[in-house]
């Protein structure tokens, strides 16, 4: 064996010296095969997002294109890969990143008909395609996907180029990736969509101009349950998934997208804008910390105190629990200021930590009465935002009022 190994081998590098100029042109060739593709496949700008702790959705900002395009998942939800590849690639497991017999079906097709009826392409060519937007639709860019198309099913495996149709496929309007089709259209996590939901968005990418929620409702209707009865005449799902996956409603209008965190957000996208960032936030306290804040800040604007801030800190890990920059008031009360970071005087920091300290020491009590009076110290003479004093006032009230 090892001689018949070592045979073969020397014929290749006799054949190379015999044919040097051949060989030369074999080896530019395979050279520019191997770099056709670049190392980042996609340079488009991500939405920034922010998860909770437990893998929530707190908050997610535009890309800087005007896309809500999410950061890559590690992985597709499979009910998705089922449906995808059930729809657009049934040999997608099977080819080398091009099927030669669809191809040929569509083109004999498409001159029959005297237009584009059917395509060709596979999952893997319309990576490419995504890849390389703006291409026209020619034969010879067609061949172009082809030769990319193989080069990519080399460097990546079929996983990998799931996610990538999944995280920049379109889903009509400025909707791209599944991720945020899946809360834009269903209000959930991917991972959460029935059958149903998952063969309306395996659907959608075909004609994103054409059908997206709203619009088009039987055409829509009528791809998602032809889909969903393959799914079922292939075994991938039983008689009575299949009979109430399509009683299932289409969605008719666009969600909106949990903003539980604004503030936290807002400071995530200054330094890590479009990537995906796991917080320390607990999901449940930081609902509940919202609502405290929507409580004291109806209480408060009837004195015409219109900002507030809440950070809720782990002493033992330090971790940040909660986050709340600011009231849930209007733009004219710049709600949308980041108390918790701006620049504020250093003695109204100190104010909150001296109060403690005072309690714990027992030198002072909330209803210990304080004296605010005129004072001088060293020439300098303090004085209260209003100009007036009040005479004797309760610690806690010259506190919140400081």
């Amino acid at each position: 064996m090892k001689n018949k190994i070592k045979a073969f081998f020397q014929r290749i590098i006799n054949w190379i010296k015999r044919n040097k100029i051949k060989s030369a042109i074999a080896f530019l060739l395979l050279l520019i095969y191997y770099f056709s593709i670049p190392r980042t496949l996609f340079k488009e700008p991500y939405s920034t997002v922010i998860e909770s702790k437990e893998g929530e959705l707190l908050g997610a900002k535009i890309a800087r294109d005007g896309q809500w395009r999410f950061p890559a998942q590690d992985s597709v939800p499979d009910k998705f890969k089922k449906c995808i590849v059930y729809f657009e690639d049934e040999y997608f497991y099977k080819h080398p990143g091009f099927n030669p017999g669809a191809m040929i079906n569509a083109f004999k097709q498409n001159r029959k008909a005297g237009k584009v009826v059917r395509g060709g392409s596979t999952l893997t060519q319309q990576v490419i395609r995504l890849s390389r937007k703006g291409k026209n639709r020619t034969y010879f860019e067609k061949l172009i996907e082809i030769i990319l198309a193989t080069r990519l099913e080399l460097g990546y495996s079929k996983n990998e180029i799931l996610e990538m149709y999944a995280a920049h496929a379109p889903f009509g309007g400025n909707v791209v990736g599944l991720e945020m089709a899946s809360w834009r259209y269903f209000g959930v996590q991917s991972n959460q969509l029935s059958w149903a939901e998952n063969a309306v968005l395996a659907v959608l990418p075909n004609a994103p101009s054409l059908i997206y929620p709203g619009k088009n409702q039987i055409k829509l209707l009528n791809k998602r349950n032809r889909l969903l009865l393959k799914l079922h005449q292939e075994g991938i799902i039983d008689k009575q998934t299949y009979e109430l996956s399509i009683e299932e409603p289409l969605p008719q209008k666009p969600y909106d997208l949990p903003q539980i965190a604004p503030h936290l957000l807002q400071r995530v996208a200054k330094n890590e804008e479009g990537t995906r960032v796991k917080t320390t936030i607990d999901y449940a306290l930081q609902n509940r910390v919202n609502q405290i804040a929507r409580y004291y800040y109806n209480q408060y604007k009837q004195n015409e105190v219109h900002n507030l801030a809440i950070l809720v800190i782990d002493v033992q890990s330090r971790n940040v629990m909660s986050y709340v920059g600011n009231s849930p008031a209007d733009a004219d009360h710049q709600k949308d200021v980041d108390i918790i970071d701006a620049p504020r005087s250093t003695g109204s920091i100190l104010k909150p930590l001296l109060y403690g300290a005072m309690l714990d020491d027992g030198e002072l009590l909330p209803n210990t009465l304080v004296a605010d009076i005129p004072t001088q110290i060293s020439g300098y003479t303090p004085q209260n935002f209003n100009l007036t004093f009040d005479g004797a006032v309760p610690a806690h009230r010259a506190l919140s009022r400081s």
